[in-house]
């Protein structure tokens, strides 16, 4: 009969159980809205994804870097040699495939054959991408981070010298170059380390470790995380700190406090010693000059007071 539903070949009028019945189920989701449409360059198969893919695969990879824990890459032959020849710590040279010999790659095998310093050959393309494409000139060398002292292990040192503690701090000192030029003088007349802070100040690159000329591998740098504070923990330990200013109220010549227990702090050329940094300072001292307007950068500044400091101990 019409409508008899248990007949064979009948079909189930009720919903229930059925999702394709009346407006419900499947025509339900199917009209439901699935969201924004992507981006065209986070669909595939669309052109702009295409793009995109082939530019992330031909971008250059950078080294990770983190400061006081990346490695640091130095090249060009010229950086290469020189590094080599100051005695910065290289751990690993590499060379490109079919580089051209000169005296410059010459001496570079000679020098890491003597040391035992592992040389690779490598394809160009590698040496781009470990110095995110620097003019290398088919020639890297490798510098692993520096191992910076702590503030303490100078006093240590001092101790074990049986000389009154010299220590040379830097505040906001920036350039590389200026700290490897302090490092060489405090080594010369008879300092016990270098302190410097983690942040906003040069750190022991291969540019400090080429101007320090090979001293940053007899004289400990350590680092401080708040300059201030650990001025005020040396001058617990009975250090007094002075501070050079070409405001100072004493001239370098007359630093009576020389033969004593002493940190040497050295600002930067343009700012020169940071408000709380020379209000921490015992005592500001000046370095005589000719004329008023001339000013030392801070590696020069502190090799002049350092000689002072060491010829008022010497007598």
């Amino acid at each position: 009969m019409p409508g008899n539903s248990s007949r064979r070949g009948a079909v189930r009028k009720s919903g229930k159980g059925n999702p394709t019945a009346g407006s419900g189920g499947r025509v339900r989701r199917g009209l439901e809205g699935r969201g924004p449409t992507p981006k065209a360059a986070e669909r595939e198969g669309h052109k702009a994804y295409k793009a995109k893919k082939r530019a992330e695969k031909s971008a250059p990879r950078r080294t990770a870097r983190s400061r006081g824990s990346d490695t640091e890459w130095v090249a060009g032959r010229n950086a290469v040699v020189e590094a080599l020849r100051a005695g910065v710590p290289v751990s690993g040279v590499y060379v490109a495939e079919g580089a051209e010999r000169d005296g410059r790659l010459r001496e570079t095998f000679r020098i890491v054959a003597e040391r035992g310093i592992s040389l690779l050959e490598v394809s160009k393309q590698a040496l781009d991408r470990m110095t995110d494409r620097a003019v290398h000139q088919g020639l890297v060398a490798k510098v692993p981070a520096y191992e910076y002292a702590h503030p303490d292990d100078l006093l240590e040192r001092a101790r074990k010298s049986g000389v009154p503690p010299l220590i040379v701090a830097l505040d906001s000192v920036t350039d590389p170059r200026n700290l490897g030029a302090v490092v060489r003088s405090a080594a010369g007349f008879g300092a016990h380390g270098v302190v410097v802070p983690e942040r906003r100040a040069a750190g022991m690159t291969a540019s400090a470790w080429k101007t320090s000329a090979g001293a940053a591998a007899r004289l400990p740098v350590a680092q401080t995380v708040n300059l201030t504070r650990q001025l005020k923990a040396y001058q617990d330990e009975g250090l007094m700190v002075v501070g050079l200013a070409a405001d100072g109220d004493v001239a370098l010549p007359d630093l009576e406090l020389a033969d004593g227990p002493l940190v040497l702090v050295v600002g930067s050329e343009g700012d020169g010693l940071s408000r709380l940094v020379a209000q921490t300072c015992d005592q500001l001292v000046s370095i005589p000059m000719a004329d008023a307007l001339e000013s030392l950068n801070a590696g020069v500044a502190a090799g002049v007071a350092l000689y002072a400091i060491a010829q008022r101990r010497a007598h």
